[in-house]
This record gives C-alpha cells, structure tokens and sequence, in this order.
C-alpha cells in the first residue's frame, strides 16, 4: 500500500509541475495579456493544487491534510481574485485584445469602441 502511495503522490506532483510547464509555454506563445492571464491563472489553482494534494499523499497525517485544505482554499480564492484585478486593469487601461476577439464590455463602455483604450474618469477615492 505504501508503494501505490507514493506513486500517486509523485504522479500528482509531476502533473501539477506539468500544469505549470504548460502555462510557462502559454506565457511565451499567447499574443495578449488577456489569455496569459488565463493561462496563469488557470496554472496557479490547478497547478498548486496537484502539487500539494500530491504532497499530501506522500506524507500523510492530520496536520497536513488541515494545511493542504487552507492551502486549497486560499490559492483558489486568491488565484481567481488576482485573475480578475489584473484583467481588469489590464482592460480599464486600453491594452487592446488580440484581433479576432469580441470585446463585449465595449458595447456597455459609454463612449467606447472596440479597441479603444477606456476614458479616464477622475479617480472617486
């Protein structure tokens, strides 16, 4: 039984550094900052969760399985939090999205146009 633990443990640790490989391609190939967004974001709450469940099963006991939950939660509550902020800025600023995308926020922007950067409004705060 210890065996097909610790396989599965480094089979899970493996395919989460796979996820991040994957979204470290993603960075260099995906042509605007909006799919490389997606592309980390997806990363750090898939990617982490493979890494440390895999961790888990490797080195079991109750203190790690309570670590592992609040790492769970707080990187799948911080990664798509983050995710958004940084789309978000990356919007209100004018970064243009690649050719070929529907910008549907425009549509409900006053006085913007597809691909047009957002018009400054003078900060609320």
């Amino acid at each position: 039984m210890d065996l097909v633990l610790t396989v599965i443990g480094s089979v899970l640790v493996v395919a989460g550094a796979l996820v991040f490989v994957t979204a470290g391609l993603g960075l260099i190939r995906f042509p605007d900052p909006y799919t490389r967004i997606s592309a980390t974001g997806t990363a750090g709450g898939v990617g982490m969760i493979l890494i440390v469940v895999g961790g888990l099963v490797l080195a079991p006991s109750v203190a790690n399985v309570v670590k592992v939950a609040l790492i769970v939660v707080l990187q799948l509550g911080s990664a798509a939090v983050a995710t958004m902020a940084l789309g978000r800025s990356a919007y209100l600023t004018g970064v243009p999205m690649n050719p070929g995308h529907y910008d549907e926020l425009a549509e409900d922007t006053p006085g913007r146009e597809h691909g047009e950067p957002a018009p400054r409004t003078p900060d609320a705060s």
